[in-house]
């Protein structure tokens, strides 16, 4: 029985069977280094453990960011918060952790014009978010109302807003694109309605909330999801100029000034010969 307990195949097959496959890939290295050593018994297990655990925790958040569709490149290293001065840094740190707004379902709502980094700072927070072990989902949301107002067609609105439950955030990017000419936006308000002071939403939007009723189908319901939104919240207004259209202006001032330099060496050059 002895011989049978330690035999590295049988091993191999419980550790497999167990699903425990980084202590199944380590354990020769670590026993040969326990038996060398004269580790005890706890010590090699207690390593052995640890790496399982560790594995298990990258596996899990790389399974999670996936399933997410954030941008991979936006990130709160990658975000330039010298671009928005009236946006703390040390605030969105504080939110980075999720540990308090998450738990009694808070909102976070970044306003601005296009181009000045709400998508941006909203996957950046996605992603901090993730590595601290919540699950975050990332969509357009004319995207996911689409899909919600199709369940609702078919009579699974309910369960699709129940299997939405399993984020810990969802990230409503493009608010102000939904448009209430479009039928399907009263599933928008069922979405904010359901999440209520239970799970989180973050919603980047082009206009303040006084520009909303383009997008809920009557005041009424734009005043009731307003309200919801608003009672827990974090609201960071990104009123800057577009980056983008800084960057094409930036360019376009560096090529008039590369011209104007060739120019001038060249007048140089006539001058001379």
């Amino acid at each position: 029985m002895s011989t049978l307990a330690y035999d590295a195949g049988r091993l191999a097959l419980m550790l497999n069977e167990l699903r425990l496959p980084t202590m199944a890939r380590l354990w020769p290295e670590f026993a040969q280094r326990s038996d060398k050593e004269g580790w005890q018994a706890t010590r090699l297990l207690g390593a052995l453990l640890e790496h399982e655990l560790a594995e298990r925790a990258k596996r899990r958040i790389e399974r999670h960011r996936a399933e997410s569709h954030l941008d991979p490149t936006k990130t709160l290293a990658t975000f330039d918060f010298g671009m928005v001065p009236m946006v703390s840094k040390a605030h969105v740190m504080a939110l980075a952790t999720g540990d308090s707004w998450l738990e009694k379902g808070a909102t976070v709502l970044l306003f601005g014009p296009p181009g000045v980094g709400k998508s941006h700072l909203g996957c950046a927070l996605g992603h901090a978010l993730i590595d601290a072990g919540y699950r975050v989902l990332f969509t357009r949301t004319s995207e996911i109302v689409q899909k919600l107002q199709a369940a609702r067609q078919s009579l699974q609105l309910p369960s699709a807003l129940a299997k939405l439950d399993r984020f810990d955030l969802i990230i409503l990017d493009d608010l102000s694109y939904a448009r209430k000419d479009q039928a399907e936006t009263s599933v928008l308000f069922e979405l904010i309605a359901e999440r209520y002071e239970r799970r989180s939403l973050l919603i980047t939007a082009n206009q303040p909330f006084s520009g909303w009723n383009d997008v809920f189908p009557d005041p009424g319901m734009t005043v009731a999801a307003i309200d919801r939104l608003v009672h827990h919240s974090t609201i960071f207004e990104m009123n800057v100029e577009s980056y983008r259209r800084r960057t094409a202006s930036d360019k376009q001032t560096g090529r008039r000034r590369q011209s104007s330099s060739d120019n001038h060496q060249e007048g140089a050059t006539t001058m001379t010969g």
